[in-house]
């Protein structure tokens, strides 16, 4: 791909650095991940914010990948001796299982709290993962009522604030954090092709393109929707050439790259995972 996709808003800077600070408050870190792109919505820096805390991983989106390869990645989860927890935070699916492990995180805290002659408290939690994979929805979901803005495009969330959600538990709503440098460019590709990361890190045709290629992979049905037949070509960005070629689009590869990207986004293509667990 011509050129890398870097994208480290000021916004973001300033918030990874309070959070770091909010850390050594915090007892439990609940991570949250794209389920279409598992791997790669996995922030560089996570193990690093976990060290000696309950960490609790949350799937978000599960009705954006197939039931198979849900079933894929619980079974790959349960082999690594992973517990993951898959919820789909706009529907409200899975906030009851997410909800109680952050309880019983939070009671291992006061016993410990305990054993050393210390009153209990609430237990602090953070949540944390890259922009727009649904995290304010997820709090807005655990809270029942929308306390915090939440909307589908990345950078929404601007600073940290603690939101009580119950006697129980405090919970730290970040803004999305993403690495000062994308090292990894697959996984900023697919952080672009599914919306997690601002618009401005990348070029929506070179992202298209590159979208193409990977739903054609996966026997995604292009052809029903644009036409064009995928085996009539020799990549992506031939593609979209082709699509744009068509009278409705006059030409216009900006338009038929936008078409694309927000068909994917929206579930038009189906239900696809991008990625699924190693073999």
């Amino acid at each position: 791909m011509a050129s890398p996709i870097q994208w480290y808003p000021g916004h973001i800077a300033k918030a990874e650095k309070q959070l770091l600070e909010q850390l050594k408050l915090v007892d439990v870190v609940i991570e949250v991940r794209d389920s279409r792109i598992l791997m790669s919505s996995r922030h560089p820096k996570i193990e690093k914010w976990v060290e000696g805390k309950s960490h609790i991983l949350v799937c978000n989106r599960i009705d954006a990948i197939s039931s198979t390869a849900k079933s894929q990645w619980t079974r790959w989860f349960t082999e690594q001796e992973r517990m993951a927890y898959f919820t789909d935070a706009q529907a409200g699916k899975g906030m009851v299982d997410l909800l109680k492990a952050a309880q019983v995180a939070g009671e291992k805290v006061n016993e410990r709290r305990r054993s050393r002659g210390m009153l209990p408290r609430p237990v602090r939690a953070v949540v944390v993962g890259f922009p727009n994979v649904g995290k304010s929805a997820l709090i807005n979901r655990l809270l029942k009522k929308k306390v915090v803005a939440s909307a589908n495009k990345p950078g929404v969330t601007r600073q940290l604030r603690w939101i009580r959600i119950s006697d129980e538990i405090e919970l730290l709503d970040t803004p999305g954090v993403i690495p000062p440098l994308l090292h990894d460019q697959d996984a900023a590709l697919k952080l672009a092709i599914c919306d997690d990361i601002g618009q401005a890190a990348y070029d929506n045709v070179l992202v298209a393109a590159e979208a193409v290629e990977l739903l054609i992979q996966l026997n995604a049905k292009l052809s029903s929707r644009y036409v064009i037949d995928p085996a009539t070509v020799t990549s992506g960005i031939e593609y979209i050439h082709e699509v744009a070629a068509l009278n409705k689009f006059q030409g216009d590869l900006d338009k038929v790259a936008r078409l694309i990207l927000y068909d994917f986004r929206k579930g038009k293509l189906g239900a696809i995972a991008l990625e699924l667990p190693p073999s």
